[in-house]
């Protein structure tokens, strides 16, 4: 499982002109899910999504998660994570979960964080969707369940 984690001052997910998810600070994640990955994955990368210090704390040193700067989360399916272009210039995504599995998996994820007691909004599966975010920072993060980086 892999994420692109942004810090953002605010983000939205619009999809056929709905706004179906939307934060002001927090975390936006991308989410994708690989063929191998089971709860364990998501379990790992939800506690590390949960608890990455990426925010400034009162002397501006990166030192607070998003609890504890009291933000919000935006998580975003997005199996492209999966893409991969070693071998050309169009991507393969023979390494991403199937739907359903893709599926079961972020909704868990998803779980995951509510259950930690932090304000959860989503995408929608499966969709076409635009995001919209203002990157504060800016500050990106690449998390991967299997340690690959």
């Amino acid at each position: 499982m892999r994420a692109v984690v942004q810090r953002v001052s605010h983000a939205k997910v619009t999809v056929n002109g709905e706004i179906t998810g939307e934060i002001g600070p927090g975390l936006l994640v991308l989410l994708g899910v690989a063929k191998e990955d089971t709860r364990t994955d998501a379990d790992y990368l939800a506690e590390k999504t949960i608890g990455l210090r990426v925010f400034e704390d009162a002397d501006g040193k990166m030192n607070l998660s998003v609890a504890d700067a009291g933000g919000a989360l935006l998580v975003v399916s997005q199996f492209t994570l999966y893409g991969d272009v070693r071998r050309g210039k169009r991507p393969s995504f023979d390494a991403a979960a199937p739907p359903q599995q893709a599926r079961e998996l972020y909704e868990y994820f998803v779980e995951k964080i509510r259950a930690a007691g932090l304000r959860c909004e989503t995408g929608r599966f499966q969709e076409m969707m635009q995001v919209e975010l203002v990157n504060e920072g800016p500050v990106t993060i690449l998390l991967d369940s299997a340690k690959t980086f």
